[in-house]
């Protein structure tokens, strides 16, 4: 419902402009309207106002321009589509803050657009009490049983706002001074951006269970990010199949972002806990860094790769928790970095330090990670690049002191290192305390070494100069991991074609492949009972009821293809769904999973093309390739193929063409053709071109609608080198969600 504003505020239109709000009665609520520019104090009243906004995000819904301007919401919400359209349907900014000082946004609640606040230029800015969530994001391709790098993100340059293209729910640019406080975004994409931002204070906001970045900061310094919840901001993870996190963090920190203070945040469970680079300036001379920050006493527990990323600078970590990841510290190239009082316990790698210099490791607890320490350089430096061109990349003089190590197979590796103490440190139930290959000037003396660990075990006490530097807390706020999702396990994660699930909804989720036979579906959400209240294309069923959390079996019919669905109602604790739709306690809801793959018998002729055959500079010479006989014939079920190297029988790693033909029968309606395709991609569909992407890209989408009916379909691709991704599905309906926007 859109209200219109009456007498309580003075409307001035200017030669056909936006309408501006001139003089208001702050006493007296105003209503909103799409076009609104506001210059003066007001509150909004209260209700729901769909606004609609133009695509282009140099414009707004709603503008706020001025000096000593307070505008409160008062709850009022702003939507800019449907809640129950997909989400990356939405468009277009709800609220631009363009210049001034002292500009104060409270309570609104935003939904349903790219941006929810974008502010460029303002000094002392305060956003206090706004809930953004349920804005932007993209449909994610990645598979139960393998990822797509269709989904992978690229925040590496932001010059021009590139960035914008991954929305946020809130954006700063150039802002100086202000409060980010008590806000709220999740189930979208971004949570907070920032770019050239600095001396903002960020504190107890919850920016969870976004699909990209929790807080994003590029060029901005001097901030302080406290006790803040950052919690399941992530991709590109499925339990037991992958976890590279495609580049999604609960921190990230990019391009000379420096002097920032990090306290007291959970950030568990994100594609990276925090995410710090240098820049590509770093990159390409050598200077600068995302240097002096301090991360002291936050959780980066639970990361599908790293708890903590770390690359080309100077940083202090104190006091951190780095549980349960691939890496808890990978610190590429870092240099004069303390890592003193953090604990680390279970990670693969406690930290991993690849050409390091005079980096501080010291006071940490290692509990049960494999390897605890492990730095190293490589012999022969590439010199292709800029950094190693101007910057020292020996890996050398580290302090590995004072540390207490606890059932580790290995607690110090290194490998071409000059300068390695490793002192004073107790070893409880450690195989090998130091592996040194090609090291010299190491010292590995005074440590005292135990057979086996105990309650007893004793923690290092951080020193009076590092516990000196714990940032004042505020009374009552977020402290790290103090909410039971928090401390799950990292195979807690689930990861749909949305995003990452929230537990706040009833679900049904694979705990295997899809092509499983019988398949384990688990049944998540809120505590309450479930029962099934339909099934279709199923010959069996272990249980028709139960608990949450549960787990059924369902075994599909033995048909050609599948089309299976089963539906089960939920009932029980209060839920939010996905698209931010409240039920109280009690209500029944009804969530579903399926599968539909038509039946499509692939014959897949194989070929190795040449110099001379190259598709790129040659295409009459790999014409009649095509034509000749092959190099290997395959009968396939279904075009499906990511990864590296030799990935189908018979068939190279690189320079390989395949030309695969099939028919399908579709029952009546409408179906979409869809392609994911690295390097180059042609469809027919009855002999005529679908989908034509011929030039060699990286992985990329494709689609085509189509018609119920029977269809004889032809697919050519050929496959240069490196990755390689080959998808064709046929879904219901027309649906064309582009995904992820490619890197610029």
């Amino acid at each position: 419902m859109t209200r219109r504003p009456g007498a309580v505020a003075a409307i001035v239109l200017l030669c056909g402009a936006a309408p501006l709000l001139a003089q208001a009665d702050t006493a007296q609520p105003i209503a909103l309207h799409a076009g609104m520019v506001i210059t003066r104090s007001v509150r909004v009243a209260p209700g729901r106002y769909r606004l609609s906004a133009p695509a282009a995000l140099d414009t707004a819904a709603i503008v706020i321009r001025g000096d000593d301007v307070t505008v409160d919401f008062a709850g009022a919400v702003i939507e800019g589509i449907d809640p129950a359209a997909h989400p990356d349907r939405a468009a277009g900014v709800a609220i631009r803050i363009e210049g001034g000082h002292n500009v104060r946004v409270l309570n609104a609640r935003v939904r349903g657009y790219k941006v929810g606040i974008l502010a460029r230029d303002v000094r002392d800015l305060t956003l206090r009490g706004n809930d953004l969530s349920y804005n932007w994001r993209p449909r994610l391709y990645s598979l139960v049983e393998h990822e797509s790098l269709v989904d992978w993100l690229s925040f590496h340059h932001n010059e021009h706002d590139e960035w914008l293209r991954y929305g946020a729910g809130i954006y700063l640019s150039n802002v100086t001074g202000g409060d980010v406080r008590d806000n709220r975004v999740q189930d979208g994409m971004n949570g907070l951006l920032m770019v050239r931002s600095d001396s903002l204070r960020i504190t107890q906001n919850d920016f969870s269970f976004d699909s990209g970045l929790g807080i994003g900061l590029y060029r901005c310094s001097d901030n302080v990010i406290l006790q803040n919840r950052l919690d399941y901001d992530v991709r590109g993870y499925s339990d037991g199949f992958y976890r590279r996190g495609q580049d999604s963090a609960g921190l990230l920190m990019y391009e000379q972002s420096m002097r920032n203070v990090v306290a007291y945040n959970s950030v568990t469970h994100g594609g990276d806990g925090l995410f710090l680079w240098a820049g590509q300036s770093t990159m390409d001379t050598g200077a600068g860094g995302a240097n002096d920050n301090l991360f002291f006493a936050n959780d980066f527990s639970f990361a599908p790769a790293n708890c903590m990323e770390a690359t080309f600078s100077r940083n202090n970590f104190v006091a951190n928790r780095l549980e349960g990841c691939d890496y808890g510290l990978w610190g590429g190239y870092s240099y004069d970095s303390k890592v003193v009082g953090n604990r680390f316990v279970r990670n693969r790698t406690a930290i991993g330090i690849e050409h390091g210099q005079t980096n501080l490791l010291a006071w940490n607890t290692f509990t049960g990670d494999s390897t605890a320490v492990n730095v190293w350089a490589d012999s022969i430096t590439a010199s292709d690049w800029g950094y190693p061109r101007h910057h020292d990349t020996r890996s050398r003089d580290y302090h590995v002191d004072h540390n207490v190590f606890a059932g580790n197979r290995v607690a110090v590796r290194a490998r071409n290192t000059i300068g390695l103490d490793v002192t004073r440190n107790v070893m409880i139930g450690v195989d090998s305390v130091a592996v040194l290959r090609d090291t010299s000037g190491s010292r590995v003396a005074d440590n005292d070494t135990r057979e086996s660990t105990g309650a007893g075990d004793p923690a290092p006490v951080l020193p009076t100069e590092y516990a000196r530097l714990a940032p004042r807390a505020d009374s009552g706020g977020i402290l790290p991991a103090t909410a039971p999702v928090e401390r799950r396990p990292r195979s807690s994660i689930v990861v749909d074609e949305w995003g990452p699930y929230d537990f706040r909804s009833p679900k049904l989720w694979p705990l295997d492949s899809v092509r499983s036979v019988p398949l384990r579906l688990q049944m998540l959400g809120p505590p309450g009972t479930w029962h099934v209240v339909s099934r279709r294309g199923l010959a069996g069923i272990s249980r028709t009821n139960g608990r949450v959390p549960d787990t059924v079996s369902v075994t599909p019919a033995r048909t050609a293809g599948a089309d299976w669905k089963l539906v089960v109602e939920y009932q029980g604790a209060a839920t939010i769904s996905p698209r931010g739709v409240h039920h109280s306690a009690g209500t029944p809801i009804r969530v579903a999973y399926g599968r539909y793959e038509p039946a499509v018998r692939w014959t897949a002729r194989v070929f190795a093309w040449s110099d001379s055959t190259d598709p790129r500079n040659h295409p009459d010479a790999f014409a009649a390739l095509l034509r000749g006989a092959p190099l290997t014939t395959l009968r396939l079920s279904r075009l499906d193929v990511e990864g590296y190297g030799r990935l189908l029988p018979g068939v190279p790693a690189e320079r390989f063409a395949l030309e695969a033909t099939g028919t399908v029968a579709l029952a009546p309606g409408t179906y979409t053709l869809r392609t994911i395709s690295d390097d180059a991609l042609r469809v027919w569909v009855d002999g005529t071109l679908k989908i034509d992407q011929w030039k060699p890209h990286e992985s990329a989408l494709g689609f085509a609608t189509i018609a119920g009916g029977r269809h004889d379909l032809r697919v050519q691709y050929y496959q240069i080198d490196g990755w390689q991704e080959l998808r064709l599905q046929i879904v219901r309906g027309a649906d064309r969600s582009p995904g992820t926007p490619p890197s610029p």
